[in-house]
């Protein structure tokens, strides 16, 4: 029986057989399991009575969310277990076997300074469709947006060491987008994902999730929302400065007039776009950012009245469309140099 490793379970509203199942073949590999009751209805007290009698459980007395759980799951670890070498996360739906746990457990003893992953086949048959455009759509979003090339962004398997899981107390989220953030923290910590194939398991379609694809997809989206509201705004901002100003030089000719229309409303926008990002998208503000940011806009500027300027001379489309569609392509490689060059964290 394994003693060095603790299995943190976030339970909501179980199903009680599948759950038992799952149980069974866990105890008999593992000695420490430990249980967070995230506010399960009261049908279920008599259960968690019993669990009781075996297992500490952490009780929340409302539905706090999976985030919530987690950290106080790993805060309880961290104070009442002290000889440890690793904290595997799962889940009791069934998509978890003890094998899998295993190669998690397995994994984090090798790479303890690694956040470990055991990631999901979304390619296969039996996933319910809403979980593979989710999770495809998840894969895309984080590997523009925030520079990780993930398989399965929402696993809900995963290990750890003592000194990962301390880092993980800190990070934002009370419910799934939690488990998104800590991606995104590993980032920015430069702490190493490695990723570890674990069978595809789906019991009744996932019918036993309490995942909600609109409001829970909204908090883990939350990140890249902000950004692209700011983006958008600052987007805006600039083509209705360029067009004013657009009015305003036209008498000194077409390409200066784009010259310098770009160069005023950039200068505008640019100064709002900085402030607004680096307060609330990438919390990062010092003069080095600022410099570099100063740099890439001035970069930016000249690249993008340049092709504007150049598409007008060939193509009978209007100055201002012309800036949209140029301004747009832009607009991603904007956001992945500021993340990885302006804002990024050491």
């Amino acid at each position: 029986m394994i003693e060095d490793a603790i299995i943190l379970i976030p339970v909501f509203n179980p199903d009680e057989k599948i759950m038992d199942n799952f149980l069974n073949e866990l105890s008999k590999k593992y000695k420490n399991i430990v249980f967070i009751n995230d506010g399960s209805s009261k049908v279920h007290d008599e259960y968690f009575k019993k669990l009781e009698t075996k297992y500490p459980i952490i009780k929340h007395y409302k539905n706090y969310g999976k985030g919530r759980g987690i950290k106080n799951g790993l805060n309880y670890i961290l104070n009442n277990y002290k000889d440890f070498n690793a904290i595997i996360i799962a889940d009791c739906d069934g998509q978890h076997s003890v094998s899998d746990i295993t190669k998690c457990y397995e994994e984090t003893l090798k790479n303890n300074n690694s956040l470990i992953l055991g990631v999901r086949d979304f390619n296969k048959s039996n996933v319910p469709l809403k979980s593979r455009f989710g999770n495809k759509l998840t894969r895309n979003i984080f590997k523009i947006f925030v520079g990780l090339n993930i398989s399965d962004t929402q696993t809900g398997l995963r290990g750890m060491s003592k000194t990962i899981a301390e880092e993980m107390l800190d990070i934002s989220g009370e419910r799934y987008e939690y488990e998104t953030n800590t991606l995104i923290a590993c980032k920015n910590k430069d702490i190493n994902i490695i990723e570890v194939p674990i069978s595809t398991i789906y019991i009744d379609n996932n019918r036993t999730s309490h995942f909600n694809p609109i409001k829970d997809s909204i908090l883990i989206y939350k990140l890249f929302i902000k950004y692209i509201v700011v983006a958008l705004s600052s987007f805006f901002i600039d083509i209705l400065l360029f067009s004013l100003f657009l009015t305003a030089y036209d008498n000194i000719g077409i390409a200066s007039s784009i010259v310098f229309s770009t160069l005023t409303a950039r200068i505008i926008s640019a100064l709002y776009n900085y402030l607004i990002n680096a307060k609330l998208v990438f919390k990062k503000m010092n003069k080095t950012s600022l410099i570099k940011y100063g740099l890439l806009v001035i970069c930016q500027m000249f690249v993008s009245a340049f092709i504007v300027s150049y598409m007008c001379k060939h193509v009978f489309i209007s100055p201002v469309i012309l800036k949209i569609i140029i301004d747009a392509i832009i607009f991603v490689i904007n956001f992945i140099i500021q993340r990885e060059f302006i804002f990024k964290r050491k």
